[in-house]
């Protein structure tokens, strides 16, 4: 349905003005998520890469990447503690402030994993302090999804929340792009300059973005329905208390539903880029798989929001399917094109493979926002992504790396992958159920 302006012409700058602080709050969101996401993806990429090597040097090849991968997923325990922390304190006080502190958060902690010393200079105590500011990592994203989400959500025009949220959710790949960017540049440097130092200049990187993110975020007014709900005082006394006793169905089936757009994700980004590149045999050298991975990357980032304007007009379960079945065939033929060592038969293996998930995702977080009240929405959200990034998204590299370590095929992988998309087409059916799935118009 169109608004008419022309029958009340006073109607017209009001209009004109929602449009804009719209437009103005899903570009604040997506820079803002882009510059966190950058922080939390370039970790993932150190951890396949370099990790093992500086912070756990006194174990085998083997055990050192199992052990980096274990400290990646230290961040992703963390990130429901966030989402109970700001997603409170959203529900409560408002969404902008939760978003300044978090992204604070983050550069502070990831420009100190720049600066921290190796195993081999202070021992033990590297790869705890390691541990210590991945958590504050993960803490500072769990805050930040739900709250992004819900900036671009809550300035919507109506019927276009789906369409806003994936402005957020533009953030993740853009900003997984520049990591693998950053990434690709420093590995240009000797092996013996990239272990040493050359793996810290992205993390350093990340105080000037901090400075540009915190410029973008203070500019931002509180949404609309966070001022309606502040208005007339109808704030919970404890938000998580009223999510976990009413709302714990749509919490777990939340979670799930989020597993194919999230944890797929990290099983491309993250252990493939240390299965094709580790080993005695490796398929890939470093340089070259970096840019097999950021060039899937630049798909997704083209690709993505397709997946909002395909959800916009069409039925949303039939476009939910349309964006998810192809994945169960697009793993794996991804997986069999990388092992042919062609650069580019698995460029083209990566990029098909990124497509499907990466448009679902686009539209997870306007399925989200539009399942869970105003006075909870912030931590319903965020509890629910971050339980799914928790349980399924950080356990994905060290579990894909477990069962090709014990079953000696990567078919094992595959299988795990592939269970990730069925766990989530069978959550978001009943998801779609409570925001109206039949509805066109989203």
């Amino acid at each position: 349905m169109t608004e008419s302006i022309s029958a009340a012409p006073t109607a017209g700058p009001a209009s004109a003005r929602k449009r804009k602080d719209a437009t103005r709050a899903g570009v604040s969101a997506f820079v803002g998520t882009t510059l966190e996401w950058f922080d939390f993806y370039i970790y993932g990429s150190a951890a396949a890469l370099v990790f093992g090597d500086v912070f756990f040097s006194g174990a085998p090849s083997a055990v050192g990447t199992l052990a980096a991968f274990g400290t990646f997923w230290v961040g992703f325990l963390a990130r429901p503690l966030g989402g109970l922390i700001f997603g409170h304190f959203g529900d409560r006080y408002g969404r902008k402030s939760a978003l300044v502190i978090t992204l604070a958060m983050m550069g502070v902690s990831t420009v100190a994993i720049g600066l921290l010393p190796s195993y081999a200079t202070i021992g033990v105590l590297a790869p705890i302090l390691l541990v210590v500011l991945r958590m504050v990592q993960g803490v500072a994203v769990g805050g930040e999804w739900g709250g992004a989400v819900l900036i671009a959500t809550e300035y919507a025009p109506p019927g276009k929340r789906l369409l806003y949220g994936a402005f957020a959710q533009q953030g993740s790949p853009v900003g997984n792009l520049l990591a693998t960017l950053a990434f690709l540049g420093v590995a240009q440097l000797p092996d013996d300059d990239f272990t040493s130092w050359g793996w810290r200049l992205p993390f350093l990187a990340s105080a000037l973005l901090m400075f540009v993110g915190l410029f973008i975020r203070l500019q931002l007014a509180e949404t609309p329905d966070m001022t309606r709900l502040l208005e007339q005082n109808r704030k919970k006394a404890l938000p998580a208390k009223v999510v976990l006793t009413k709302y714990r169905t749509l919490v777990a089936l939340g979670t799930c539903a989020a597993v194919a757009g999230v944890a797929l994700t990290y099983v491309k980004s993250t252990f493939v880029l240390s299965w094709a590149t580790e080993g005695d045999n490796p398929l890939f050298d470093r340089s070259t798989f970096l840019t097999i991975l950021a060039v899937a990357l630049a798909v997704q980032v083209i690709g993505q929001p397709f997946g909002a304007v395909i959800a916009q007009r069409m039925n949303l379960r039939r476009a939910v399917y349309w964006m998810l079945l192809p994945e169960l065939v697009a793993i794996p033929v991804m997986f069999v094109l990388v092992q042919t060592g062609s650069l580019w038969w698995a460029m083209i293996g990566m990029a098909v493979a990124t497509l499907p998930h990466a448009m679902y995702y686009a539209i997870l977080a306007g399925i989200l926002a539009s399942v869970f009240p105003t006075e909870v929405r912030y931590t319903g959200i965020s509890l629910s992504y971050q339980l799914c990034a928790t349980v399924f998204s950080g356990t994905a590299p060290f579990f894909c790396q477990l069962l090709l370590a014990t079953t000696g095929s990567v078919w094992s992988v595959v299988a795990l992958a592939m269970g990730y998309v069925v766990l989530t087409l069978t959550a978001i059916v009943p998801l779609l159920r409570r925001m109206g799935e039949n509805a066109t118009n989203h």
